[in-house]
């Protein structure tokens, strides 16, 4: 969205930037190990692959790297829309009529802006390929694009009662059932699994923050039950067969200028009174003059239990509050989790949370607590190659009474400040951190800052305004043969530097449809290699390239060689890669189709995906497979 990146951090800490080129070249090889939906051990003393291969394992021939009005994909797969904004969620939900819409019929129907995407097999540990779940962000709603008679610039001043009312329900999460049958997936109907968690879902808030004064409201004098989530972007699947969802861009929510105790908080979060949607005209608690405490209720990560329709989602506080860009688990040999998520906003942190106690793989039901009791962690990034994780614990440095901090709960409440305190280094807008399941090694995708100055790089870096982003990669130390991310220091390097060819930098024999700009979300296949999504926003038409898919090699003669697999339609963004066990199918999100400058409900830049007079475009889930059968890349 155009306000992801309003920046507001007052840090004076070295930008991110100045410290990029110095270490392009220092590569370090180390391996290790990473649990989402199924850990797995891994023989670190081989290569993942043998030497003295003729080519790289990505034989795919690169997808058109233009924009159309629908998708495209690499020649030999099929790329099938599998659920669309306002498909049938529940069972009792009505068709979709966009001219009829309906707040009650919207929470029994997919929501809209469709972004993480997590796949949990069928049944619970089975490892199924073919029968799962999907667990589906909602992260926000365009009402131009909705209903008709808007333009852009009306999302917060004309928008009706009815009409917001809708956009609350199309918000949170879908949860529907899926099986492949003669190699085409579909939707389960009427499905004991089906759920929509919308804003009138309670939640329930535990960890540090769990009935603290600031998280009290009219409505809640307890401080420990919230209605709904906000601006769910990616996420992240647990061992334990969970989902944690990240709550990101809140602020825009809320009406009214804050004042009192919370306003300088508010302020560093980017909500400042200039909402982009007319909810605080119709319900109090999205005004801050009416409850100036209903933001600190959100910007958390949000645990969830896809295969316990009836199970109460959870904020777990213990994992700080910021704008979180996903939340994806490591095991540790002793058995703690490490949980990785970046804080996606210009000149913001990394964070890393580290639990207390060990995962119990055999009876999920131990783990409910796992994650309200740890350590967070914000990223200092030194020029010599070296990541130092800062703990962020109440009482540890400057993070006491003095400046503001009086509990723990103090501390994640304000993560960001406590982080600018704390020294952490400003990156330029970090979103997906993800564990490579082969290797161990860490990515980061660094969206782009267009506000770096000159001052802020070094002759090394001369990238001021930062259009098109980069991807690091950091490293854990070996602790007896396994990686450990609960380790204060690790090394990193700049994997690639996106942009144009002769800008960016990636392997020599990338192609011209290989460059990319705005590295977002990612994911890793069974194999290792890299798929990165991306997101250029309004610089879509700049740039003259689609979002979409990207695919790579992370080790070997082929490293950071990236080619283009699948290209979103027109205004899209691509969101929510998730691969299924066997490799065989990605699942990814075209998010936002039609959202550029002039494109209204009325007259719209694509249709996408029905092409139908009268229909708006809508966001939808997409199944990719290969028409082989086979492995997806190879």
């Amino acid at each position: 969205m155009s306000n992801d990146d309003i920046g507001v951090n007052p840090s004076t800490e070295p930008s991110f930037s100045a410290l990029v080129d110095m270490a392009l070249s220092r590569r370090t090889v180390l391996g290790g190990i990473a649990a989402a939906a199924l850990v797995r051990q891994v023989d670190f003393s081989t290569p993942a692959r043998a030497a003295g291969m003729a080519g790289p394992s990505l034989t795919f021939a690169e997808a058109p790297h233009s924009i159309g009005e629908s998708h495209q994909v690499a020649p030999g797969y099929d790329a099938s829309v599998l659920i669309r904004w306002g498909d049938k969620v529940l069972a009792d939900a009505p068709a979709f009529d966009p001219l009829g819409q309906s707040a009650a019929a919207q929470a029994r129907q997919f929501g809209y802006n469709n972004d993480f995407i997590g796949y949990c097999p069928l049944p619970l540990g089975s490892g199924a390929s073919d029968h799962g779940l999907l667990v589906v962000n909602h992260e926000y709603t365009d009402s131009w694009l909705m209903f008709p008679g808007l333009t852009e610039k009306d999302g917060a001043t004309k928008v009706t009662r009815e009409q917001a009312q809708i956009e609350l329900a199309a918000h949170g999460l879908s949860v529907i059932e899926i099986r492949r049958l003669n190699g085409h997936w579909r939707v389960v109907e009427d499905s004991a699994y089906a759920r929509r968690i919308t804003l009138d879902t309670a939640m329930a808030v535990s960890g540090p923050a769990a009935g603290h004064g600031r998280l009290k409201t009219k409505d809640d004098p307890s401080g420990r039950l919230v209605l709904g989530t906000l601006n769910n972007c990616a996420g992240g699947l647990t061992p334990w067969g969970t989902i944690l969802t990240a709550e990101e861009n809140f602020h825009q929510y809320f009406a009214g200028v804050p004042q009192g105790p919370e306003a300088a908080a508010h302020k560093r979060l980017g909500l400042v009174g200039k909402p982009e949607y007319s909810w605080g005209q119709y319900f109090d608690r999205f005004d801050v003059t009416r409850e100036p405490n209903e933001p600190n209720r959100f910007g958390w990560l949000v645990e969830v239990d896809p295969y316990d329709p009836k199970a109460q989602p959870v904020k777990r506080t213990a994992l700080g509050r910021f704008k979180h860009e996903a939340a994806n688990v490591v095991v540790n040999a002793n058995g703690r989790v490490s949980v990785y998520s970046g804080d996606d906003e210009r000149f913001e942190y990394l964070y890393r949370f580290v639990s207390r106690d060990r995962v119990d793989l055999l009876n999920r039901a131990n783990n409910r607590r796992l994650l309200d009791d740890g350590i967070l962690y914000a990223a200092k990034f030194h020029a010599d190659g070296r990541l130092i994780w800062l703990p962020l614990i109440f009482g540890n440095g400057p993070l006491n009474p003095g400046n503001g901090f009086h509990s723990q709960a103090d501390v994640v409440i304000e993560a960001r400040r406590a982080a600018d305190l704390m020294g952490a280094t400003p990156m330029d807008r970090p979103e997906d951190v993800e564990t490579n399941p082969v290797t161990g090694k860490v990515y980061m995708m660094c969206t782009n800052n267009t506000n770096r100055k000159a001052e802020q790089t070094d002759a090394a870096n001369p990238r001021a305004n930062n259009v098109h982003g980069h991807v690091i990669e950091m490293v854990p130390p070996m602790v007896d043969g396994q990686p450990d991310h609960t380790a204060l220091d690790y090394t990193w390097s700049v994997f690639l530097l996106a942009g144009p060819k002769g800008q960016g930098r990636y392997h020599p024999e990338t192609s011209e449809s290989g460059w990319m700009s705005a590295p977002d979300n990612l994911a890793f296949d069974p194999a290792g290699r890299l798929w990165i999504s991306t997101d250029q926003g309004s610089a879509q038409a700049t740039n003259n390239i689609p979002d979409g898919m990207y695919a790579m090699e992370t080790e070997g003669p082929f490293r950071a060689l990236s080619k283009f697999f699948y290209a979103c339609p027109r205004g899209a963004e691509m969101c929510g890669p998730m691969f299924t066990p066997d490799g065989k199918t990605l699942f990814v999100a075209v998010q936002h189709p039609g959202e550029n400058k002039g494109s209204t409900f009325d007259a719209p830049s694509t249709r996408f995906p029905d092409f139908q007079p009268g229909m708006p475009p809508r966001p939808s889930v997409v199944a990719i497979t290969k028409k082989d059968g086979g492995v997806i890349g190879s």
